[in-house]
């Protein structure tokens, strides 16, 4: 069955969950955005809220717009959505029918095997997808071997197969670059007037708090202080960059030469109910306002 793309009025929205993805927080982004600006970067791209919301808006017609990440497995899935939907659509339907606890670990054990890179990139981006539509809170986790190893998540009816959500993100994704790089890769794009949304894996609150592997190395203070650097060197460029992460002293220090905003997000990572709620995130922004 060949599956017709969605109109372009209709609204567009991640196709993955997202741990730290910025739905909930879109408001208070929205607010902050500048009202013109030329390309836009999202060097983390994670779900892409903000993309997919700038794009429903009209805020990114005719303008280049470059989406990068480090993961390459997410890349790849990008990738797959904005060229493939169709044949995406047909191997996730599979994946559906063939849904059991058996089959997940299955799947994420593909990563395990030494034909794991010979497999077809829709073979890949299905099983990313499955993975996070049936993981446990939709985290994304490797270990020291860039293994997944997240645990099923304890859903009645995942939403495996959400036709319509990659038929739109894939109208959305035709124009744009997506690459698999480093954060600083910005460097040898971003101009004057550019608007860059950096929203890297948030600084742990504590010093035992989880979840901070995003892919097989750690995002702690050296590469908090790596992405610093590149936010001021876009500061000097006279662009336009908004940042997100944790209300941390550490990263309250880092930023105290620019304006920050606090503002209230709600956290779901944690796997007890009473870990969970309104917390105090940080926007820093740089000083072309």
């Amino acid at each position: 069955m060949t599956y017709p793309i969605i109109l372009k009025h209709h609204k567009t929205q991640p196709f993955l969950k997202w741990v730290g993805g910025k739905r909930a927080l879109l408001p208070q982004l929205l607010q902050k955005i500048p009202n013109n600006f030329n390309n836009y970067f999202e060097p983390f791209i994670g779900g892409g809220a903000l993309f997919f919301e700038l794009f429903n808006q009209g805020k990114l017609k005719d303008k280049k717009i470059y989406l990068f990440d480090i993961n390459s497995e997410l890349i790849s899935a990008y990738n797959v959505v904005k060229r493939q939907p169709q044949e995406l659509i047909k191997e996730l339907e599979v994946f559906k029918q063939e849904h059991s606890k058996e089959f997940y670990y299955e799947i994420r054990g593909w990563d395990r095997k030494k034909n794991f890179l010979q497999k077809s990139e829709i073979q890949r981006a299905s099983r990313f997808i499955y993975l996070n539509k049936t993981c446990f809170n939709g985290l994304y986790r490797v270990n020291k071997n860039n293994q997944n190893n997240v645990p099923m998540g304890k859903y009645v009816n995942p939403n495996i197969c959400d036709k319509e959500t990659i038929l739109n993100a894939s109208f959305a994704l035709q124009n744009v670059n997506i690459e698999v790089a480093d954060f600083s890769k910005v460097l040898d794009y971003v101009k004057k007037d550019d608007f860059i949304y950096l929203d890297p894996p948030y600084y742990p609150l504590t010093p035992t708090a989880s979840f901070t592997t995003y892919n097989k190395d750690m995002f702690l203070d050296d590469e908090q202080k790596r992405l610093c650097e590149v936010f001021k060197e876009l500061n000097k460029r006279d662009a336009f960059v908004i940042h997100s992460n944790s209300d941390t002293l550490f990263i309250k220090e880092l930023y105290g030469d620019f304006e920050i905003d606090f503002v209230d997000c709600a956290r779901f990572i944690n796997s007890k109910s009473d870990g969970r709620g309104k917390i105090k995130e940080v926007l820093v922004r740089s000083k072309k306002w």
